[in-house]
């Protein structure tokens, strides 16, 4: 069982930071709409703004962490076909050591 300092992975953090990030602006944005005096109707459409300018951000995020799950998808792909091909040609090399050993 280990103890002691939590490690996590660079992504993990880098993932962690935009969370809060987005947390933290959400609520502050939130706070200084409505902590500023506006009318009720200005008010509203400030905050129908901020909802479709958030909303476009995550669908900005979302799309590019498609293409990232993609291209990771596509290498992790390539590096199996080739462990693979190495496997195969190392069985094809050693297939007639493994003859000649079990004939003896």
């Amino acid at each position: 069982m280990r103890s002691g300092r939590y490690e996590s992975s660079e992504s993990s953090n880098v993932g962690t930071a935009v969370t809060f990030l987005l947390i933290g602006l959400g609520a502050g944005a939130l706070a200084g709409l409505l902590l500023a005096p506006k009318a009720g109707k200005q008010l509203r459409r400030d905050l129908k703004r901020g909802y479709e300018d958030a909303k476009d951000s995550i669908e900005e995020w979302t799309d590019e962490a498609k293409d990232r799950v993609r291209d990771a998808k596509g290498r992790v792909r390539e590096v199996a076909e080739r462990g693979a091909d190495l496997a195969e040609g190392l069985r094809d090399k050693v297939e007639p050591l493994r003859r000649v050993i079990t004939r003896g």
